[in-house]
């Protein structure tokens, strides 16, 4: 699948980036910078399914552990197998190698209640 066209912020933690019903989730650039070197993703199980809001995975890093909620509800269908050997991968590339996961999302109107890209980058200028 081609990401990068409908790209969803849930307040500065996650990300999903959405292409025809599959949403790819990750972490914000800024919640990695937060973290510091990360050491260890926990992946979810694949066909696992998660309801907005609740911890799909959690970052930990040399001084702290992140939760990841998911961002909108979906069915696991794939996880990052490359951040299990190289973690770093998401202080490199949050916004997209270091994507966690992909998911089926089960409600699509659940978008709706997040932030685009424009909006989250404008929230970031006014912090």
């Amino acid at each position: 699948a081609e990401y990068g066209k409908q790209w969803y912020q849930r307040r500065v933690r996650e990300w999903v980036n959405v292409s025809g019903g599959v949403g790819r989730v990750g972490i914000t650039d800024h919640a990695q910078a937060a973290l510091g070197d990360i050491v260890y993703v926990d992946l979810p199980d694949v066909d696992a399914e998660f309801d907005v809001g609740e911890e799909v995975s959690s970052v930990e890093s040399v001084k702290a552990v992140g939760d990841v909620a998911l961002p909108v509800s979906g069915i696991v269908k794939a996880v990052n197998d490359a951040l299990s050997d190289t973690p770093t991968l998401v202080n490199q590339s949050a916004e997209d190698g270091g994507w966690i996961c992909e998911i089926e999302l089960t409600d699509t109107s659940e978008l709706d209640d997040l932030m685009d890209k424009a909006a989250y980058d404008a929230f970031l200028e006014s912090e």
